[in-house]
Protein backbone atom coordinates (compact mmCIF):
# COMPACT_ATOMS: atom_id res chain seq x y z
CA UNK A 1 0.00 0.00 0.00
CA UNK A 2 1.11 3.67 -0.97
CA UNK A 3 1.00 6.19 1.26
CA UNK A 4 1.07 10.01 0.34
CA UNK A 5 2.12 13.52 2.40
CA UNK A 6 -0.20 13.86 5.28
CA UNK A 7 -2.33 11.16 5.48
CA UNK A 8 -3.66 10.57 9.11
CA UNK A 9 -0.51 8.14 10.77
CA UNK A 10 -3.47 6.24 12.32
CA UNK A 11 -4.01 4.69 8.49
CA UNK A 12 -0.59 3.52 8.67
CA UNK A 13 -1.10 0.38 10.27
CA UNK A 14 1.32 -2.59 11.22
CA UNK A 15 4.48 -0.50 11.44
CA UNK A 16 6.63 0.18 14.38
CA UNK A 17 6.98 4.01 15.56
CA UNK A 18 10.42 4.73 16.52
CA UNK A 19 11.49 8.22 18.71
CA UNK A 20 15.04 8.90 19.51
CA UNK A 21 16.42 8.27 22.88
CA UNK A 22 17.18 12.12 22.65
CA UNK A 23 13.81 12.42 23.01
CA UNK A 24 13.13 14.52 26.09
CA UNK A 25 9.94 12.34 27.38
CA UNK A 26 7.64 15.42 27.21
CA UNK A 27 6.05 14.37 23.58
CA UNK A 28 8.90 16.64 22.00
CA UNK A 29 10.01 14.27 19.40
CA UNK A 30 8.88 12.98 16.35
CA UNK A 31 8.63 9.71 14.95
CA UNK A 32 9.58 7.05 12.06
CA UNK A 33 8.67 4.41 10.90
CA UNK A 34 9.68 1.82 7.90
CA UNK A 35 6.80 1.56 5.64
CA UNK A 36 6.65 -1.94 3.34
CA UNK A 37 7.04 -0.02 0.08
CA UNK A 38 10.66 1.06 1.25
CA UNK A 39 9.11 5.07 2.32
CA UNK A 40 9.43 6.59 5.55
CA UNK A 41 6.62 8.47 7.38
CA UNK A 42 7.44 10.95 10.61
CA UNK A 43 5.06 12.00 12.29
CA UNK A 44 4.41 14.27 15.49
CA UNK A 45 4.69 12.44 18.89
CA UNK A 46 2.57 14.80 20.54
CA UNK A 47 -0.19 14.20 18.08
CA UNK A 48 0.44 10.52 17.00
CA UNK A 49 -2.82 10.31 15.32
CA UNK A 50 -2.36 13.77 13.17
CA UNK A 51 -0.76 13.49 9.41
CA UNK A 52 2.20 12.09 8.75
CA UNK A 53 4.91 12.92 5.93
CA UNK A 54 6.04 10.56 3.41
CA UNK A 55 9.73 10.14 2.41
CA UNK A 56 12.08 8.25 -0.24
CA UNK A 57 15.20 6.91 1.75
CA UNK A 58 17.00 9.11 -0.56
CA UNK A 59 15.13 12.20 0.61
CA UNK A 60 15.68 11.02 4.37
CA UNK A 61 19.42 10.44 3.48
CA UNK A 62 19.81 13.88 2.45
CA UNK A 63 18.14 15.02 5.55
CA UNK A 64 19.98 12.88 7.93
CA UNK A 65 23.31 13.83 6.51
CA UNK A 66 22.14 17.32 6.59
CA UNK A 67 21.50 17.33 10.26
CA UNK A 68 24.55 15.76 10.51
CA UNK A 69 26.95 18.49 9.22
CA UNK A 70 24.95 20.94 11.77
CA UNK A 71 23.14 22.87 8.84
CA UNK A 72 19.87 23.04 10.79
CA UNK A 73 21.47 23.70 14.16
CA UNK A 74 20.36 27.25 13.98
CA UNK A 75 16.39 26.05 13.77
CA UNK A 76 16.67 24.45 17.33
CA UNK A 77 18.45 27.51 19.24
Amino acid sequence: MAFTNGVSAVEITGVTWLKARASVGAGECVEVASLPDGEVAVRNSRHPEGPALIFTKAELRAFLEGAKCAEFDNLAA
